[in-house]
């Protein structure tokens, strides 16, 4: 049997790498590097422990379900409804922001400034919105593509830019700005969406979940440490919102590629949450996963709600709090009522549950008062 494991390896970390990390230079620049060093550790080895919760909850169900349809089975109707709300928030703030990011991404690639965002905004939407339509069979075909190019891209940065890093913009730590970084990185690891979405491209082979789920963390967090490291050490607090527009034309190719990989996961985690959970059909779960981020972007673009880096500040907050919570319950009902033996399973009680959620929940106090 041909292995599965690269390409669902590939749409977790091509997910999980989207536009938040092109954030976290801006927002650590803010705070000084080594807090944000400490918040990129600390952040990545408890969302690690949540995901792995969430990946046996998966695998202890059988059948087609997003998030909202194992919180219904584990949880109730007041859990899917809870979950549908982070999620919705969670993955419409995302594909906001890449929208956002990508007409940038995309008219300073061509010409050199931000004049024609708005346009190529409305562009990639549509291309994004033919590929969702399109659905798993393509995503198959891109995503590992997409992950092979940002690790180069990635590795060229660091050869290009490594011999620029000035020691003391690394060593400056505003105390003013401590709890910035927290949200935008915490939306950087988030991807809980995208692993239903492996499980159903790991069929016949779930002994790869844990792995895959591992290095699903560890490898965006050595990729948003390269790159924190490189754009802080070069260009200090004079980083921009969207930290590839500092690099140069050629590198502004990481990010349009990273966005379009995640943007494409997501859309597709949101359509099948409607197909799968709702019922509402292919088509009807399509309208609402490319319609619904469209009006909301033209909304905050027209009205300047919101900054690139507040959407994914909060939306990783509210959205990241909310699930990481709600998947903690879960797991502890489905080691009860799972329907299927998982190929690994982890212990939880309810100090652990707590502990966690207390973080998530001063997390979401910070991002509110700081």
């Amino acid at each position: 049997m041909k292995s599965k494991f690269f390409p669902a390896l590939a749409v977790l970390i091509g997910t999980t790498i989207g536009a938040g990390f092109l954030g976290i230079p801006y927002v650590v620049s803010k705070s000084g590097f080594l807090p944000g060093l400490a918040y990129l550790i600390f952040i990545a080895c408890f969302i690690l422990f949540v995901k792995l919760y969430l990946g046996e909850v998966i695998l202890r169900t059988n059948g087609n379900h997003q998030l909202t349809g194992y919180a219904e089975k584990y949880l109730g109707k007041s859990g899917k409804i809870v979950m549908f709300l982070a999620m919705v928030f969670g993955i419409y703030s995302a594909l906001v922001a890449y929208l956002i990011a990508e007409g940038s991404s995309f008219s300073y690639l061509f010409f050199g400034n931000t004049s024609y965002a708005f346009l190529f905004s409305c562009l990639f939407w549509l291309i994004m919105s033919f590929l969702t339509y399109i659905g798993l069979r393509a995503l198959k075909k891109y995503e590992r593509i997409g992950m092979i190019v940002v690790l180069s891209l990635i590795f060229l940065i660091f050869v290009f830019f490594v011999k620029n890093i000035k020691t003391e913009n690394l060593l400056y730590i505003n105390k003013e700005n401590i709890f910035m970084p927290f949200g935008v990185i915490l939306f950087s690891f988030l991807a809980f969406s995208a692993l239903p979405e492996v499980r159903r491209l790991l069929f016949a082979q779930e002994k790869k979940m844990k792995e895959i789920i591992f290095l699903g963390v560890l490898i965006p967090f050595i990729v948003y440490l390269i790159f924190t490291f490189i754009v802080i050490g070069v260009f200090g607090s004079q980083v921009q919102e969207i930290a590839t527009l500092s690099l140069g034309r050629f590198f502004v190719l990481l990010g349009i590629i990273t966005m379009f990989t995640a943007f494409f996961t997501l859309s597709l985690a949101i359509r099948d949450m409607f197909r799968f959970d709702f019922g509402l059909g292919r088509f009807r779960g399509w309208l609402f996963a490319t319609f619904l981020p469209l009006i909301l972007f033209l909304l905050i673009y027209f009205f300047k709600f919101a900054s690139f880096v507040q959407i994914l500040s909060f939306g990783g907050i509210v959205s990241g709090g909310l699930t990481g919570i709600l998947v903690l319950l879960m797991n502890f009902k489905a080691k009860k009522l799972g329907s299927r033996k998982p190929e690994y399973s982890l212990k939880i009680n309810w100090f652990i549950i707590l502990l966690i959620s207390l973080i998530f929940i001063l997390a979401v106090a910070a991002e509110i008062l700081f």
